[in-house]
């Protein structure tokens, strides 16, 4: 489980994503997207073309997370 603080906005990007993505071209396509700050400490959440498979990333302050489900 990922102890996410309150007060995390959580950000659906709509449409579909490459999910070959990794960490640096998703928090980049969140500034190009979003017009976010991908280090600001909210979560995005992005989904394949199948829809079985999502990745989410987050700075929780320290680092950048990928998980991936």
């Amino acid at each position: 489980m990922i102890p996410v603080p309150s007060g995390v906005r959580i950000w659906i990007a709509t449409g579909h994503t490459d999910m070959r993505r990794g960490m640096r071209s998703l928090a980049l396509q969140v500034q190009q997207s979003f017009g976010r700050d991908p280090f600001a400490g909210d979560l995005y959440i992005f989904r394949g073309r199948r829809g079985d498979l999502c990745k989410i990333i987050w700075h929780d302050g320290v680092g950048m997370s990928l998980y991936a489900n």
